[in-house]
């Protein structure tokens, strides 16, 4: 792991790295999964303050959320099988992932919209 002072971690154009508790919120995965998660998957290595409070990068948070796929939804749960999943980096589970993504965010949309109708 990686120390990095507080000052770097933001910059005036927008944020390099983010919490433990937003990466938690925007990937959907509990913060003890992340922590296991950390030790399985060598490419998972946030960046560590002073006080040991991790820091993701947008990278790493696009990791978690494939890691995610591929366990959710493809229903791969072995973390060699995930291992080798992200080394193949298919393009069609790529793709699948992309467009599972987008028609959450429609449903999200829509259920907005609904409520407005209401």
């Amino acid at each position: 792991m990686q120390i990095v002072k507080s000052e770097e971690l933001r910059v005036e154009s927008g944020k390099l790295y983010y919490s433990l508790r937003e990466t938690e919120q925007e990937t959907g995965v509990p913060a003890s999964t992340l922590r296991y998660w950390e030790k399985q998957f060598e490419q998972l290595n946030p960046r560590k303050d002073g006080h040991g409070n991790r820091y993701y990068t947008r990278e790493e948070q696009d990791l978690i959320k494939r890691i995610k796929y591929i366990r959710d939804e493809l229903h791969i749960t072995r973390i060699e099988a995930i291992r080798r999943e992200l080394k193949s980096n298919t393009k069609r589970s790529d793709e699948r992932q992309a467009a599972l993504e987008i028609l959450l965010r429609v449903k999200e949309e829509l259920c907005e919209i609904r409520k407005m109708i209401k």
